[in-house]
């Protein structure tokens, strides 16, 4: 599972192949959660509002390279990774 990102103490991974919609999974203190892309919300788990908060920030300053990236990911080509948050 490629990391993208880790910011914080928030990791932003994804799986090889994983299932649509594009999304991307966020581990964080003992928190897990899953992101919709397209949508920037999440569909499931839960993170404490500060973590979320920058999730958000973050995943709405790199939306277009995330859908490149979870494209990879389905034809197991390795990402690149994605700035994470100053």
């Amino acid at each position: 599972m490629p990391t993208l990102s880790i910011f914080y103490g928030i990791e932003i991974r994804m799986y090889w192949k994983d299932h649509p919609p594009p999304h991307f999974h966020v581990f964080y203190a003992g928190h897990l959660a899953v992101v919709d892309i397209r949508r920037v919300e999440i569909v499931e788990g839960i993170l404490p509002r500060g973590a979320w908060s920058l999730v958000l920030l973050w995943t709405q300053e790199h939306q277009q390279e995330l859908l490149e990236a979870f494209e990879l990911c389905q034809k197991l080509i390795p990402p690149s990774k994605i700035t994470p948050l100053p």
